[in-house]
């Protein structure tokens, strides 16, 4: 049996079951499709518990039992309906600089964490104390804004193999993704140790998952984005929109240079790369390989600073499709 751990943020997760059914998870694992197996949201995830029990109540309706599967840390922070009024209003706020938030919440929440006044899922067993910990947190708000049960013990207890999940994407990651452009956590195999508590001597390997090409919801640098009709054919074709938002996805070819980078952050010992029939019915499949400033010279790797970054140009290398249908596969 494989114990399936989330270790950080309230998004979305896409997985296709073997029935060819679309599930879009937020904060279950996506493991939890595979019924031998037993799924964990860590500490560094925000938790949402109507948006926990909606998604619950979706699998159980679609035939997937979560009864004695699901477990949440006490760790975890728990994610109020205020958060993501206040998520709303800061977004608000930024005018024509919009990061382009989910409004969901989660920015607000891991602030209420970090200004050490969140509440978190072992509170619920306080109910004593709670009133007075949400009078406080909601008064912060205020001022700025005119049975779970989970320990760490658990996961030493038995010898058990360990597969950990996170959503999203690197670039999205606070520290070392397109700053402003990113979430409020960790997306990276960092995130694991901080989001879990788990050991990095005890971690195995670390796979990363990449689409064949590049996707992107929201504002933010893209280089390999493909400009007019072809990318708004591709973004129709292909059904990329944010299942969160329902907002439209930028498309754009594989970028080597920001994948690279990722694979350099994180460790990756493998990847998966996904989505290949996507691409099926292209006569030409275009990779972008380098970057170079206007003058030619060449950037030999991903830049922090996203003026540059707008400014450059993308070498692309071309390849020929193989024109057939392997979706099914």
């Amino acid at each position: 049996m494989w114990l399936k751990v989330k270790y950080y943020d309230h998004f979305t997760v896409y997985f296709l079951s073997s029935t060819r059914k679309k599930f879009a998870l937020h904060l279950v694992p996506s493991d939890i499709l595979n019924e031998e197996n037993l799924c964990v949201i860590g500490n560094g995830v925000v938790v949402n518990l109507p948006g926990l029990f909606k998604e619950i109540d979706g699998l159980e309706a679609n035939g997937v039992s979560c009864k004695g599967r699901i477990l949440v840390s006490d760790y975890s922070h728990l994610l109020f309906d205020f958060h993501q009024v206040v998520d709303g209003l800061r977004e608000t706020k930024l005018d024509n600089s919009l990061i382009g938030t989910t409004r969901r919440g989660i920015g607000p929440c891991y602030l209420s964490k970090v200004i050490r006044n969140g509440i978190r899922v072992s509170d619920l067993r306080h109910m004593d104390t709670f009133p007075q910990k949400l009078d406080i947190l909601l008064s912060d708000a205020a001022s700025r804004f005119l049975g779970f049960n989970y320990t760490l013990e658990m996961l030493r207890e038995e010898k058990k193999r360990i597969l950990v999940e996170g959503g999203q994407a690197t670039m999205l990651n606070i520290d070392f993704g397109t700053y402003p452009f990113v979430t409020s956590s960790s997306p990276s195999a960092g995130g694991i140790y901080t989001g879990l508590g788990i050991a990095p001597r005890v971690l195995g390997g670390l796979i990363g998952v990449v689409k064949a090409y590049t996707t992107r919801v929201g504002s933010g640098p893209f280089p390999t984005k493909i400009l007019g009709q072809g990318g708004d054919v591709f973004r129709s074709t292909e059904q990329e929109f944010g299942t969160t938002t329902s907002r439209p996805c930028r498309c754009g070819w594989l970028d080597i240079v920001a994948l690279k980078f990722c694979c350099q952050i994180n460790g990756f010992s493998s990847l998966n790369l996904t989505k290949l029939d996507v691409l099926s019915d292209r006569l030409e499949i275009r990779l972008g390989v380098a970057y170079k400033q206007v003058d030619g010279t060449s950037v030999p790797s991903f830049l922090a600073n996203l003026s540059l970054l707008e400014q450059l140009e993308v070498e692309f290398e071309g390849f020929p499709g193989w024109k057939c249908d392997f979706s099914s596969i």
